[in-house]
């Protein structure tokens, strides 16, 4: 009888444990990331902001005015960096360029870092795309892996020590 409610207490245990285990990378890469499609996707206008996602083996664009899917392995290359824009931006960043004794130059020094996502690619035609987008820090590089899962490939490899697959290098 103790054989059976020590059973029933590690089953219980591990239940309850694991819902505190963090979720795979693969999982997180599902989820949509919420991003700003610079330029280059075709049928969205550029400076739009909007969520990305890897689903399936689409790279998947949502936003209020439409949406864009580019097939993973039409992806011909993958480009992550860092980045930074301005703190202060818009008609309020433009005005602050009048501010007296150069104030405004100053004030445009505060910057506020961010990842940028780059991709190119081959649209049904055969027609050469690309497209830059942004987004938070640290979640370029998980969509990178996703999309690299799928089928894209990459001039430049995933950073090694990473639990990712192992880059598809592209050949000249």
């Amino acid at each position: 009888m103790t054989r059976d409610v020590v059973r029933l207490l590690c089953i219980g245990l591990i239940v309850t444990l694991s819902a505190f285990v963090p979720a795979s990378r693969a999982q997180q890469s599902a989820k949509a990331t919420k991003v700003k499609q610079v330029t280059g996707l075709v049928g969205v206008n550029n400076n739009t902001g909007g969520s990305l996602s890897v689903d399936g083996a689409n790279l998947h664009f949502t936003s209020d005015q439409g949406k864009a899917d580019v097939p993973a392995n039409a992806v011909e290359d993958v480009i992550t960096g860092n980045d930074s824009q301005r703190l202060i931006h818009g008609t309020l960043g433009t005005l602050t360029m009048f501010a007296p004794y150069e104030s405004g130059r100053f004030l445009s020094l505060f910057r506020t870092k961010l990842d940028t996502l780059t991709i190119k690619y081959r649209d049904t035609d055969g027609g050469l795309h690309g497209a830059v987008f942004t987004m938070g820090v640290g979640k370029a590089e998980v969509l990178k892996k996703a999309l690299l899962a799928q089928g894209a490939r990459t001039t430049v490899p995933v950073q090694e020590g990473s639990d990712a697959a192992p880059a598809k290098e592209q050949k000249p």
